[in-house]
């Protein structure tokens, strides 16, 4: 595994970005373990983060894109703190985009936070993880109507490796099959798992045999094919 991998998971452990134990996602599944990308509230976290996700976004998509969305919440400090490291390591101004809840009729009206969109755009989407592609159904329609505007592709910190919303393949595969574009991540939960399987961490191992048992039945049952 490559060594920035290895940082980047001891990374989400130290952000208590990653956990495990019992837990209900937003797609309604019990997973052993859960990504949290809110756990990044500190000014060096979010710098750090901004720069795993620039050079993952770099090696997988280039320089050939204008705007960072972030689908609110979650994607707003994230797409913020990529668009700043963009610019600090490859010298390229890239803007943030994200979505509002409700749309805004006064001031700074519309739907959109930040950039606005025009036709040409070339967009990257960032998200902290994709379980099963449900958040991207309600924000692709969104980028859609904003003009025409051309999804570069899908970065995400972590791929859960587990089926999507409509087969049994991996969110981020069926995300590429549904919509044209595609889908990456900095690390997957294969990587994950083996590099802290019995590996102690700050005097703690997190995943022990108890905690990987689980997750092997997780995989069994939610696990892409």
């Amino acid at each position: 595994m490559e060594d920035y991998k290895k940082e980047f998971i001891e990374f989400m452990i130290a952000s208590n970005a990653l956990k495990f134990g019992d837990f209900t996602l937003k797609s309604g599944r019990k997973s052993p373990f859960f990504m949290n990308a809110g756990a990044y509230v500190t000014g060096s976290q979010l710098m750090n983060l901004g720069d795993y996700y620039a050079k993952a976004i770099h090696d997988n998509f280039g320089d050939d894109f204008d705007v960072l969305f972030g689908p609110a919440y979650k994607g707003i400090p994230l797409s913020v703190a990529t668009a700043i490291s963009y610019s600090k390591l490859y010298g390229k101004e890239v803007r943030y985009s994200s979505n509002r809840k409700e749309v805004k009729d006064h001031g700074d009206t519309g739907i959109l936070l930040g950039s606005k969109m025009k036709d040409g755009d070339r967009v990257v989407m960032i998200e902290d993880v994709t379980t099963s592609g449900k958040s991207i159904q309600e924000t692709y329609p969104i980028l859609m109507a904003q003009g025409n505007v051309e999804i570069k592709g899908l970065m995400v910190s972590l791929n859960r490796m587990e089926k999507g919303l409509n087969s049994d393949k991996s969110a981020l595969d069926e995300i590429k099959e549904q919509y044209g574009f595609s889908a990456a991540a900095i690390v997957n939960m294969q990587e994950v798992t083996e590099y802290l399987y019995n590996k102690e961490i700050d005097g703690n191992i997190l995943i022990d045999d108890n905690i990987k048992k689980s997750i092997d039945e997780y995989y069994e049952k939610y696990g892409a094919k």
